[in-house]
């Protein structure tokens, strides 16, 4: 990422801010009002981050006319986790470790909405391939609701590295596809487990397909074919949430 990069929205920037991001500075609107400005107002005086209060028209330009809300930062770029430590920490700590890969991956917001879920759901970490996934940028951040700052993510130069890294510590490979007869909820999530989901119009490749572990689908009822990954990405978490929590 480039040495200063742009996040709009108060409350992503609050995230930003609270998880300890170098903020450069911060831009926001004149005149704004309401608590959250006036929490992100608190929040840049107590670190001694730089504001400058600007009008509408700079943010729109700052933002490339995204929804700012009023307010847009500058940061240093986040910092990707190093994939075999992340690994070691979590065995070490959890004794039922939750992986995401995202296998190509590429609309910015998709993948925002997939770190946010993956977030509130309790992953360990996120793993992305170098070349073909979306971008952290900020709209990417945006979209996440500043979790994109509280969730480890890393980057490989080929997903199926992650994978053979994985399943050498027993980690179960669970692929989301439409091409299986199995459905999500015979899939036991219960065990340290990676879910893979793939890209938006061709799914989880072949070669990612031939080393899971499981491959399970979500039941549809009705006449479209397949859902929003980020929907589907949803529902898998979250049916892992169900059972560990039975």
């Amino acid at each position: 990422m480039q040495e200063n990069t742009i996040i709009f929205g108060i409350r992503a920037i609050i995230e930003a801010i609270e998880s300890g991001s170098s903020i450069n500075k911060v831009y926001l609107q004149k005149g704004l009002r309401g608590d959250l400005f006036y929490q992100l107002e608190k929040l840049t005086k107590k670190n001694k981050i730089s504001i400058s209060l600007v009008p509408a028209e700079k943010l729109d330009r700052l933002s490339k006319h995204n929804n700012h809300q009023g307010a847009v930062a500058k940061i240093a770029p986040i910092e990707f986790s190093d994939l075999e430590t992340l690994i070691n920490n979590t065995i070490e700590n959890s004794e039922t470790p939750l992986f995401l890969l995202l296998d190509q991956v590429s609309d910015v917001r998709n993948f925002g909405a997939i770190i946010r879920t993956a977030e509130c759901t309790g992953v360990n970490g996120i793993i992305i391939p170098k070349s073909g996934s979306a971008p952290v940028n900020a709209e990417t951040i945006k979209t996440s609701a500043g979790a994109a700052f509280k969730i480890p993510i890393c980057k490989v130069d080929h997903i199926k590295d992650a994978i053979f890294h994985l399943k050498s510590v027993d980690i179960k490979l669970v692929s989301a596809t439409e091409k299986t007869e199995d459905l999500i909820y015979d899939v036991n999530f219960n065990q340290p487990i990676a879910i893979v989901v793939g890209s938006e119009h061709k799914g989880v490749s072949n070669s990612v397909l031939k080393l899971s572990d499981y491959k399970a689908k979500l039941p549809l009822l009705g006449e479209i074919e397949s859902l929003n990954v980020s929907v589907a990405c949803g529902a898998f978490l979250y049916e892992t949430v169900r059972q560990r929590s039975l």
